[in-house]
This record gives C-alpha cells, structure tokens and sequence, in this order.
C-alpha cells in the first residue's frame, strides 16, 4: 500500500510539473478540398467531404492505413478473407463489394485493381501521408468508374520535414519509418521508406505455427521549376508484402479461442509493386494551364504452398492530362483520362482498358456556389486463352450537379446530385468450381455482366466555428443492376434492382483548452428491391455485410503542450452475414467493438508515444456463411516507439 501511495503521489507531482507548462489553445477553422477538379474549402464544398490533416494521422499512432481509416474516419476496412495487408473498404453501404465503389488514389494515381483484388493501402506509409480527403457519393466526373460510393484521395508530403520513427509491439512486432524533404523555390525532393514485420496473433497449423508477415514500402518524388511557368515532376515507388494468414472457423471454435487454426485452411501470399510516374505542368498565365501525367505500375501476386499454387502479373498504365482554367468566379476543368490494365495468368490474358473524357465547373456567386461536371467514359474487355479471344465493351457517362449556399462565415447548406457507374472487375467473367475427387480449383470463363449505375441524392449542413466543426448529410441512392456474387451458385451476376439511404454525421467539438471530443456517425439502409435469381428471390432483404450504425468517438486530453492522450471507441452494430442474401442465416454478423488509447510526448525535436489496441480484449469477426467466421482485431496488442523529428 506504502509503494501505491508513494507511486500516486510521484504521478501527481509529475503531471502538476507538466500541467506549469503553458497549454496551447486549438482553433477550428475550414480546410481546402485539394484534391478535386476544382479547389474549394469544406464550408463552401458542394459534396459531403472529410479531410484529415498529417497532424491527425500522426497523433493516432497507427500501423498502416487501414487502421487510421476503420477507427478514425466513416470508413469500414476489414480484412479480406483474414489478409492484414488486402483490406475491404466500404462507405455508404456497398457491402462485402463496396471497396470496388471507391476510388482510391495517391497523389492523383488510381489504386484500384481491374480484378477482385482490393486497394492494397498497405502499400502507402502513414508517416508519408499529408492529408487524406473523403469525398462521399460524388467525384464520378474526375475519379471515374467505380465511385459509387465516393472518393478517397491520399496526398503525400512534400515539406522540409524531415524525421525517423521506430516502434516495437506485442506479438514480435516491429516497424521502422523516415520521411525526407526538401523545399524550395526550384526544387521540391522527398523521400520516404517503412518496413514493418510481425510474428503474428494467429495459429495456423497443428504445429503452432502463426500468421507471420512482413512488408517495406519506398518512395522518391521530385518537381523542379526549369522556369516561373513550366514544372517536371518524376516519382517512383515500391512495395513488398510477405504474410500468412488462416482461413475460417466455426463459431464454436470462434467463441472458445478465437487465436486457432480454424479449419479453412492456409494461405501465403506474396505480393510485389512497383510503380513510376512523371508529369508536367505548364502556367500560360495566371489563370490557365496545362497538367499531364503519365504512370506505370507492375505488380506480382503469388500464392505459394501450402496455398493453392497460382501467380499473376500485371501491368498498368495511365494517362491523366487536363487543361485548367480559375478566376476569382469561374474554374473550368477539361480533361481526358486513359488506363490500359492486363493480368497474366498461367493460361490467359485478360485486359480491361478505360478511355474518357470530362469536363467539371464550379461558379461562384455572391454566397452562392454552383458545380456541374459531365463524363463519358468507354470500358473495353479483351480476353485471350488459346484458341478462345472475346472482346466486350460499354459507353458509361457520370454527371454531377452541386449547390452550395453560404448562410454566414460559419454556416452552409448544400444539395448535390450524382449519377455515376461501376464496371465490372475482370474476375466476374470467370467461374471457380471445385470438381470431385480431387476438388482442385477449376477456373472457366462464364461470360460478360452488365456494370452498375447509381443514382445519388444529397443533402447537407456545415457549421464551423473556432470551438467546434459540425457536419451532416442525408443521402439516398437508387442503383441499377447492383454486381454481387450469387452465393449458392457462385455465379457473378446484377442486382435488378437495389437502394440506400442514410446519414452521416461528424462533429469536432473543442470543449476547453485541455478536452477535444471527434465524433463520426453513419446510419445506413442498403435494401434489395428486385432480384431473382434461379429459385432464389432477394427480393425486399437487406444487403448482406452490411451494419446499420457504425460510430467512432475520440476523447482528446492534452494537459500541456507536449503531453496527448487519446481515447478512442469504435462501434459498429450486427449485421447479416457476408452471403446471407436470403437473410435467413441462424448466425448473423456480430457487432464490431473495439477500444484504443494512445499517450504522446513531444518536444520539438522528438517523440515518444506508446498504445494499447482493443483494450477490453473484444473479440470481432467477420462472418460469410454459417460456421465461417475470420477472426479480426480479436485480442489486445500494445506498442511503443520513439520518433526524431527536425
């Protein structure tokens, strides 16, 4: 008791000696939206938007993208099929399927795959990261096929920061990061690496094996002014995943320990990127200019025993060129876009090649904002395997129609309108049965789908102040021919007829010097209206995979300037499970909970940090079918590290 009371009482005079150092008062304000055709700040925004600052990031402390993403932001990342590094991303209620209606890019480059395969966000460091901007249910007319859902835009940094960070964890994990840059009138050179690597949490084998894996990742970027009107810019970047993970459970192994084996088996993936990009930029005068920029991105993926043997290539290429025009009133945006994407299997070659073309505006009047924009965009299939050489291709157009009305400095409502499209991924060609006796995996191709178009409706206010950053959105989306998997046939096929509606809520709510308090609510309903499929009828069901609250809360406590302490709840309620399109599963999607808290202490010129993940000890799972459960973020895990920074 003595050793209690003599530890209480050195707390106490630390944090009184910590507490005599002048706090610093935090102040709201509105942030530019960067990354969209026509730059604008949130409050006078046409869209329903987030915008996270490097500062954000940094103060989470988190391992990877994804994490910043499901606990911080109205994301939902969960990983896919047990794969740490393969994450799904929903928005909006797309479900099981709803990272494929997400555009995501990095500094303008797309990361969506031409096959099932998610964005692979591992790949992008989060010391690396200066803002990331969520743009909900719009972004079809820049972004192009497959925002349904919106957009999500990482932009990396490229500031004279330069820093070092390292940090060690439970279950052998350790990560080490820099980020170096450089800035001038001429010349802009940042470089940036991670590599992380962990034992794992999970078994998977008989021997007490784990879930093991490791990945580095590196970037270089450089812009160089040759005069006052014309700018280059080359990048390049890298990305190794290595990892382990296992396959389902039943519930009955689920509930009483949810770190083994499983019975579904083992995969181990490598997974292999390497990406170049360069550009131009030319001011003909200080309201027009020209922009181009061209990438190429080679990417290898292999599954090695005891996995189902298999080895992919692909190759992407792009173009991104526009001609810019923005006065005090009036921004125009015409531009054309151009992706060729191939995979090469073992037998064949599919391709899926995009070509568009777009034009974005934004007027100002008075209070008043007006933004119009048009795209129409070809999507052409080639298949090739022997003797077999089918071609498919769809012209798809997206439109966007926005008005926003300043009330006053703090205040704004907004009303947008959004048709846009999702073209299928090349794996929704090909069907995979497993014949007897030996049930090896048999892939055949099944035939073109049509794409999905959406229909969205949206309507929002935003009220920022010095004290607090108030948003929300009601929005109502009617789809046609919605792309789903048929669970019972494992054919790829189209919702007839499927609609959503919900609301999303964010505030930001600076109650004193030393308490801040970030809240983002999401309500959603994801209904099928019409679908028939062979005996089955969907007919008026729920979206599976889908959960109607999803709600994460920080707690901020900065007692100094140099001292931060965050507490974080994230929630998300039950569910149906990911195939249950006949509702009518006896196991549902248990609700997701998870509770976090991160400490930091920083000087000017260093960090140190540590924090504690699921605190509680929360098992979470994602459930497909009854008795297929993968275990998620299902144990606590601690970390604590050091950062230099100059």
């Amino acid at each position: 008791m003595k050793k209690e009371i003599k530890l209480s009482l050195i707390l106490v005079a630390l944090m009184s000696s910590l507490q005599a150092e002048t706090s610093n008062t935090i102040v709201l304000k509105p942030l530019s939206v960067t990354s969209t055709a026509i730059k604008t700040d949130e409050l006078r925004s046409t869209d329903a938007v987030e915008i996270y600052t490097q500062e954000d990031i940094e103060k989470t402390h988190v391992q990877n993208m994804y994490e910043f993403l499901n606990s911080h932001t109205s994301i939902v990342a969960t990983p896919s099929y047990g794969n740490p590094f393969s994450q799904k991303l929903d928005m909006r209620g797309f479900g099981n399927d709803g990272y494929q209606n997400i555009v995501v890019t990095i500094n303008g480059r797309k990361m969506n795959n031409i096959d099932g395969v998610p964005q692979m966000l591992s790949s992008i460091s989060p010391s690396s990261v200066s803002r990331i901007e969520i743009i909900k249910s719009s972004g079809i007319v820049v972004g192009g096929d497959g925002a349904n859902a919106g957009v999500i835009n990482i932009v990396t940094k490229k500031n004279n920061d330069k820093e070092f960070s390292f940090y060690l964890g439970s279950y052998g994990l350790a990560d080490g990061s820099f980020y170096i840059g450089h800035k001038d009138e001429k010349l802009s050179v940042s470089a940036s690496a991670e590599a992380q690597k962990s034992n794992g949490t999970r078994e998977i084998d008989s021997e007490a094996n784990k879930d093991e894996n490791k990945f580095s990742t590196g970037s270089l970027d450089l812009a160089y002014f040759v005069t006052d009107k014309l700018e280059l810019s080359l990048g390049a970047s890298f990305a190794r995943t290595d990892v382990f993970y296992a396959g389902a459970m039943t519930k009955d192994q689920y509930n009483n320990n949810p770190n083994q084996k499983g019975f579904g088996g083992v995969n181990h993936q490598k997974y292999d990127s390497n990406a170049l990009n360069a550009g131009i930029k030319y001011y003909i005068n200080d309201k027009l200019s020209l922009n181009a920029n061209v990438s190429q991105e080679k990417k290898k993926s292999i599954f090695l025993p005891p996995s189902w043997p298999y080895e992919a290539n692909y190759d992407y290429k792009s173009l991104l060129a526009s001609i810019d025009y923005a006065s005090d009133t009036l921004s125009i945006k015409l531009g054309v876009d151009g992706f060729d994407g191939d995979r090469k299997g073992s037998d064949n070659t599919t391709s899926k090649n995009n070509k568009a073309v777009y034009i974005m505006t934004n007027y100002r009047l008075g209070n008043s904002s007006f933004k119009a924009g048009y795209r129409l965009e070809n999507v052409a299939y080639i298949y090739d395997a022997y003797t077999t050489h089918l071609k498919q291709d769809d012209n798809l157009y997206g439109a966007e129609l926005g008005y926003n009305y300043l009330i006053n400095k703090e205040s704004s409502v907004f009303a947008n309108f959004t048709h846009s499209f999702l073209s299928p991924d090349i794996d929704r060609f090909f069907a995979t049965t497993y014949p007897p006796p030996t049930f090896t995996p048999t892939v055949s191709f099944n035939g073109f789908i049509k794409p999905s178009k959406v229909d969205t409706y949206s309507l929002g206010y935003n009220n920022i102040n010095k004290d607090n950053k108030f948003k929300i959105s009601f929005y109502y989306a009617d789809l046609k021919d919605e792309i789903y998997m048929q669970p019972i046939t494992f054919k790829n096929t189209n919702i007839d007829k499927s609609y959503k509606y919900g609301v999303d809520l964010y505030d930001k709510y600076i109650i004193s010097p030393e308490f801040s308090l970030a809240l983002n609510y999401n309500y959603v309903q994801a209904i099928i209206d019409k679908e028939k499929e062979g005996s089955s009828d969907y007919s008026g069901n729920k979206l599976p995979g889908v959960s109607n609250h999803n709600v994460k809360a920080t707690l901020g406590y900065t007692p100094n300037r140099a001292t931060t302490i965050n507490l974080t709840q994230s929630y998300r309620s039950k569910a149906y499970a990911a195939d249950d399109f006949n509702n009518n599963f006896s196991q549902k999607q248990d609700a997701y909970m998870t509770t976090d808290i991160s400490i930091a202490y920083a000087k000017e010129s260093w960090e140190v940090f540590a924090k504690i993940n699921n605190l509680f000890n929360q098992k979470n799972g994602l459930w497909i079918y009854d008795n297929a459960i993968y275990p998620i973020n299902f144990t606590t895990t601690a970390l604590a590290g050091f950062k230099l920074k100059y």
